[in-house]
This record gives structure tokens, sequence and C-alpha cells, in this order.
């Protein structure tokens, strides 16, 4: 009876949980849905390793309990502490780095769930079918806790080592489009800052720095600057106004930037919201670009830089862009660039209508935060769901060559980590010609 009242707790839990972070984040249905799996494998986990707990001294098998009843306890008091203190009024710092921790857990728990579950199959089938005790089972779950422990220990070094550790990627650009009077103009971009999710300050400084010494004649940047609200900038723009380019900065909105991504009061305070962002942008100095140009001008000649609005391919993203109403009024048959915060827009809309376009550069991915780019060897988490993940990208249509270059992004959402996919600046040196 007090196993099943437990369970019906357990299971009333879950929902209440699920449903409550429904309403807080409304455009994480999926990864909640995604969470309440885990939770309920999280207590199969559990029944097929109390035994071997239970078999431990007093003191011990306490402990074991509470580590591994931690994640999910911790979970449920943030939930409720969520109540008293909205979510987007927490310590950045600390928001970062528990909602980290429970992510890194949650992931490296689920390499002992599933081998469990199949360990469990495998000694059905040897024992019933085969009539044989496969007692060596035991040493595959073994392997599969070890396993999970070292991802854990990897994603924590990716949290403390690798999360600002900044790459400069440099790209050259040729084309016959581009006036000789641009030749070798150095355009550095860089994305999704996060500040909702930045723990140091110091290396955002580290970064400024980086990006000036570049030398750039126009910096771009292509979206999310916030995670869930603009007041997460609040202390960031003594550093960002340190930005320097001859011919100005250039940014665009992000899905993240327009406070979809959390549940508000009212109305009115998510519209405060987008007003808090254009004068942002404006205590910067930038030019936000809301499906608008600029025209940059050397001499007699001169190039355009197109910025739209967020547009995803799928309906959980917003889609505001609009690329004939961003061309209002400038010269099409000029050498363009375009900001476009998600790639899927180069590839869904630009390369099939507006091939004109010479060079779109995007951001979104983060390039995975997890994967492997070592010489030859280019992989991400992304890999199989989203092939425009990070790096170059061409197409040939209508006569014209349109390009994408898609940013690997500068900070970080959920995990606050990098494993293997480095925080990036990129410098784009425009080359008249061919190559």
């Amino acid at each position: 009876m007090r196993k099943a009242v437990s369970l019906a707790l357990f299971f009333s839990g879950v929902i209440a949980l699920i449903l409550i972070l429904m309403s807080f984040f409304p455009k994480y249905q999926g990864i909640l849905i995604f969470l309440a799996v885990f939770l309920l494998g999280d207590l199969a986990l559990w029944l097929s390793v109390r035994t071997w707990i239970g078999r431990r001294k007093q003191g011990l098998k306490v402990l074991l309990t509470a580590l591994y009843w931690l994640p999910a306890i911790t979970l449920f008091c943030l939930v409720i502490f969520g109540f008293i203190v909205p979510f987007i009024y927490w310590d950045v710092t600390v928001k970062s780095i528990l909602l980290s921790l429970l992510l890194m857990t949650i992931v490296a728990k689920m390499i002992p769930l599933v081998i469990s579950l199949l360990s469990r199959l495998l000694r059905f089938l040897f024992s019933v079918l085969l009539k044989i005790r496969a007692s060596w089972l035991k040493w595959i779950d073994l392997a599969a806790w070890i396993t999970g422990g070292g991802l854990w220990l990897i994603l924590l070094l990716g949290m403390i080592i690798w999360v600002y550790d900044f790459k400069i990627n440099t790209v050259d650009f040729h084309s016959s489009r581009l006036p000789a009077s641009f030749n070798n103009f150095r355009i550095v971009q860089f994305s999704d800052v996060h500040l909702g999710n930045w723990t140091c300050r110091k290396k955002l400084q580290d970064a400024v720095n980086k990006i000036n010494e570049l030398k750039p004649d126009v910096i771009v940047f292509t979206g999310d600057m916030f995670t869930f609200s603009t007041a997460e900038g609040r202390g960031f723009i003594p550093y960002l106004k340190q930005l320097h380019a001859r011919y100005g900065i250039y940014a665009i909105m992000g899905n993240h930037d327009y406070g979809d991504y959390v549940k508000w009061r009212t109305s009115l305070a998510k519209s405060d919201n987008l007003h808090d962002l254009g004068r942002f942008y404006s205590d910067l100095g930038w030019k936000l670009l809301l499906n608008q140009s600029g025209v940059v001008r050397s001499g007699t000649d001169s190039i355009n830089i197109i910025g739209v609005e967020n547009w995803g391919a799928t309906r959980r993203f917003q889609r505001y862009g609009d690329i004939n109403k961003a061309e209002t009024g400038i010269n099409r048959s000029c050498f363009s660039i375009l900001l476009s915060h998600d790639p899927s827009y180069w590839d869904s809309i630009i390369c099939r209508k507006h091939p004109e376009i010479d060079l779109t550069l995007s951001g979104h991915t983060h390039g995975g935060q997890l994967g492997i780019e070592s010489g030859s060897v280019k992989w991400s988490i992304l890999s199989w769901s989203n092939p425009l993940w990070g790096g170059f990208y061409t197409k040939n249509k209508a006569g014209f060559s349109s390009s994408l270059y898609v940013n690997r992004g500068l900070g970080t959402v959920g995990y606050a980590g990098r494993v293997g996919i480095r925080p990036e600046i990129t410098l784009i040196i425009l080359h008249s010609g061919h190559r």
C-alpha cells in the first residue's frame, strides 16, 4: 500500500511539474515532454538499482539514495521557488549553473537508463528463451554508469574550461559583383550572446577586445542578444559600447529577443520588454535592422546590408522576416549582404526567390555546442537534424551564386558550456573578383 501511494504521489508530482513549467515557458513544450519521460524513466532506473543500494551500509545507502534523487528534488524545489521569485529575475550565474548541472545530470543518466532497459530485455531473452543465466550483463550495467559519469565530467569541463574559449574564424569571400573600392573590406560577425546565460563579465570584455583587434570596417550582430528578457542586458552596455567599426555596427533580432520564451504577467509587460530592447540598441549606438536596410558607401560605390526579423522553417519559431520589405528603397543590383538570424530563411526563401543576395550571415544554431571539429572531421549533435549548423554553404541558381555563413555563437543557451564546438568570432574579408 505504501509503495502504491508513493508511486501515485510521484506520478502526480511529475504531471503537476510539467503543467506548471508549460505555463511558465510556453515555447519549451517539446523539451518538457522529454523531461516528463525522463522523470518516469528515472523512477524505472531507481527500481533497477535500489536492491543493490539497499545492500550497502546504512550511511552509504542514505548517501547514494540522496545523490540519486538530488536532481529530481532540486528540480521540484526550483519550480516551487519560481512561484516566489519569477524565473526572469533570478541571478544569472546561479540560474545558469543550476540549470546546467540539472541538464548535465539528466543527459548523463540517460545512458544507464537506456542500457538498463536493454539489459533487462536481454536478461529476459537469455533466461526465458535460451535458459541461460547471463550474469555477465551486470558488467554492462556498471560500464553504463561509468560512461554516464564520464560524460558528466566532460560536460562539467565544458562549463569550466571551454565555454569562453573564443575562436576567430577567417573567411575570404570572393565576388565579381563586389566593387573594387570594397576589396579587402573587413566584416566581423558575432551572434547569440545570450546575456541571460553569461556568467563572467570579464570574458565578455575579452571578446570585445578580440573583435576590436580585428580592425573591422563593419561589425554585424546576427541576433539573440538575450535569452528571456531585455533586462538581462543591464550592466553589459559598458562592455558592448566599446565595440567600434569604421562604418558602424548593424544588428538584427533573434528568436529569443522577442520575449516569447517566458510567460509575462501582462501583455503590456511584454510590450515594454520590446521597447526596452530598442532602447538598448539605441544606447549602444548600433543600427537595429527590423526588415530594413543600410547602405555602406566607399567613394561612388556602395554595398547593401539588409536585416530581416526572425523567420524559422518550423512553426515553433516566429515568422516575421520579410525580405521584400527589407529591400525597399535600395538598389538591388548592388552587392548585398543579408543578416538573418535563422539560416533556414536562406535555404527556404533566399535561395529560391532572392538569389540576388550575395551573402547571408546567420547564427541561431550555436553549432549545437557539442561536437567535434578537428581537421577534416566536422560533426555536431545537430548534424542529423540541421545540415546548416555551422560554417560556409553555397548554392547556385538562375546565374547567381548565393552563399551562407552560419556563426557558431558567442554564448550558450540551456547548457552553459561547450564541448568540441568553440564560441566563434568570424572575420569575413571581402575580395573583388573571382578566387
